[in-house]
């Protein structure tokens, strides 16, 4: 294999990126300065630029269509804690792939969707990208998690293949590379969303956090919610770490009790979220709880009880979205999977990251992965089911609304939808 020639900036770039802790799911935002490509401030919500530099191009090949077959890839957690998003990701992919084709698909080709389970894991990750690689993937999609995405991002990289990621949030993943795009909005933009429910609607001026401190997408979150809050005039009373795997919060919700806290915003996954609610409510702690999209499962209402109905938190899509896409796909997938509708939001934006990997493959100037990255970095208003889809001038994120749902004892109802112009950021 030809080797790889990247400068020193660009190891730097990467190695600033992918080391450190990687345990992340939706992605850890840093509370960086934004700016467009041609150097004028960015309407909130819009990727982070921290300077206008271009992101890194790789130098390497990519892979190219052999014959009648493109191959794309998908890694997903077929396993491990996060294996609800999961099991969504690969239904949803599945589904595009199959409207893709029956809509005519690309005359004389062949898709061929090929899966790795990444368990959960960063490292198991990277491995997946590297043997779909290796297989003659021409793209990537995947994580939900950012801590195995950047993993991912790295392999492809590498070797000059472009990755689609559906929910991994860390607000710099996509500065890894000009390779490197995502559906879903970043960290940067759902902190400030929650912040902004948090002390408009809601009215709360005192809030404490609890944050999982090996989780980057947790950290990065309750960063950004924190700024924002005090920017708007609001006080963090107190802020608590717990780790990832933690069965135990008593004393972290007894010191933010001791606070006396109007609303508590927890940024972590569903898999401590749920337990913690618990915990907070047989503590006497009835105050509302907030959060980011990792608490979107429906095992946090079995695992939180009564304590975790009535919180919010910042999500991606809603089945009761009247836009016609919502339809459409909610009709496509209770054909295709008995009638039921996705688990967790994952379903719609697994569907939409590849919807939008083949839109760019079948306008790819030539089957090769340097030719999908530019028509990629060409997509624009993608009419996605979560919302159109702009990557074209967006440095890999696209500009998209985000919603605000509530828990109740019958799933996630919606409550109000923000645009980037409508967020103090």
């Amino acid at each position: 294999m030809k080797s790889l020639k990247i400068s020193n900036a660009t190891k730097a770039a990467i190695a600033a990126l992918v080391i450190g802790p990687l345990l992340a799911g939706c992605p850890a935002g840093d509370a960086a300065k934004t700016e467009t490509d041609k150097g004028t401030p960015a309407k909130t919500g819009d990727v982070a630029k921290t300077d206008a530099k271009p992101r890194p191009v790789s130098t390497a090949p990519g892979n190219k269509a052999a014959g009648d077959t493109i191959i794309i890839g998908l890694v997903a957690s077929e396993n491990g804690d996060q294996k609800p998003w999961g099991d969504d990701n690969v239904k949803g992919a599945q589904l595009a792939v199959k409207d893709f084709e029956a809509a005519g698909g690309i005359p004389g080709k062949k898709i061929q969707l090929q899966i790795e389970d990444s368990a959960s894991k960063p490292e198991q990750g990277k491995s997946a990208a590297e043997k779909l690689i290796a297989a003659g993937a021409l793209v990537l999609d995947g994580e939900v998690a950012s801590g195995i995405t950047m993993q991912m991002g790295q392999a492809a990289f590498e070797k000059g293949v472009p990755v689609v990621a559906v929910g991994a949030t860390r607000t710099d993943l996509t500065e890894l590379g000009s390779n490197m795009f995502r559906v879903c909005y970043a960290d940067d933009f759902q902190g400030p969303v929650m912040a902004n429910f948090a002390y408009k609607d809601l009215g709360l001026h005192k809030v404490g956090v609890m944050t999982d401190k090996k989780l980057p997408y947790s950290t990065g979150l309750s960063d950004s919610f924190k700024a924002t809050f005090i920017k708007l005039g609001g006080e963090i009373v107190d802020e608590q770490f717990y780790e990832a795997g933690q069965k135990d919060f008593k004393g972290q919700l007894t010191n933010l009790k001791s606070k006396n806290p109007e609303g508590i915003f927890c940024s972590g996954y569903f898999t401590e979220v749920g337990p913690l609610a618990k915990q907070a409510r047989d503590l006497g702690i009835t105050v509302p709880l907030m959060g980011g999209d990792g608490w979107d499962s429906p095992t946090i209402i079995t695992s939180g009880g009564d304590g975790i109905i009535g919180g919010y938190f910042c999500n991606h899509y809603n089945d009761k979205d009247s836009r016609p896409q919502v339809k459409t796909f909610l009709d496509h997938w209770a054909k295709a999977y008995n009638g039921s509708k996705p688990g967790t939001t994952m379903g719609a934006l697994g569907y939409d990251a590849m919807s939008v990997t083949l839109d760019a493959v079948k306008r790819a100037k030539a089957l090769d992965s340097k030719s999908i990255i530019d028509s990629l970095e060409d997509t624009d208003k993608f009419p996605a089911v979560s919302g159109d889809i702009t990557l074209k001038g967006m440095r890999g994120t696209p500009p998209k609304r985000a919603l605000v749902v509530q828990v109740t004892k019958d799933g996630f109802v919606f409550k109000k939808d923000y645009t980037p112009d409508q967020v103090t950021k």
